[in-house]
């Protein structure tokens, strides 16, 4: 039966779908040190990729993007991990009318860079700064993009929310599907615009 071949698009709907799941424990696991989420996060981009290409095997190219990448991507995690967890604390704790403005400006950017730099680290070799840097910018530049990605990102947080208040039976289904599912489907809408900027320097 045609819709059961490998080469069809449930099967390969299927495949990839099981790899997403598969890349979200490793990330969950990789993550658990919290100082390694960058790392984790990097590796789940760079095998999502690899994947999508129909390349390599899911496992391998997780543990050797997560150790080639490690320590740059650690350095990143190390600036916006703490920016990060800043920002949602003074939207949690502050409610100072003059703070809401630069604090929205502030959480916009990071969520641009966060978005992007995840993606250039596992693609690119470049320094901390300029990664971050180039992030913000192709953020800024694909605008509707990066868009998608954020609107993507809050609408599972917000199933997370709704489930964790309404719905409790639903958190397994949604941890096991997780950010690797994201990240599967993050890396189609980042393709073509990484495509333009990768060279030769690029992991293969």
């Amino acid at each position: 039966m045609g819709f059961l071949s490998p080469d069809s698009g449930l099967m390969r709907g299927l495949s990839d779908l099981a790899d997403a799941i598969w890349i979200n424990m490793l990330m969950l696991v990789t993550g658990l040190p919290l100082v390694t989420i960058g790392a984790a996060l990097s590796a789940g981009h760079y095998a999502a990729r690899r994947s999508l290409q129909g390349r390599g095997h899911v496992t391998a190219d997780f543990f050797h993007a997560f150790r080639v990448e490690f320590m740059q991507s650690t350095c990143i995690w190390l600036i916006l991990g703490p920016i990060g967890c800043l920002l949602i604390c003074g939207w949690l704790l502050v409610r100072v009318p003059l703070l809401l403005i630069p604090g929205f400006a502030l959480g916009l950017l990071w969520a641009i860079v966060f978005e992007w730099v995840w993606s250039l680290q596992a693609g690119f070799e470049n320094t901390v700064l300029r990664t971050m840097l180039n992030a913000l910018v192709i953020g800024v530049v694909n605008w509707p993009r990066t868009a998608a990605l954020v609107v993507m990102d809050l609408a599972y947080l917000l199933l997370l929310a709704v489930c964790w208040l309404r719905l409790p039976q639903g958190l397994f289904l949604l941890v096991v599907l997780g950010y690797g599912t994201l990240v599967m489907l993050h890396t189609p809408i980042q393709k073509p615009t990484l495509d333009r900027y990768r060279t030769g320097n690029s992991q293969s």
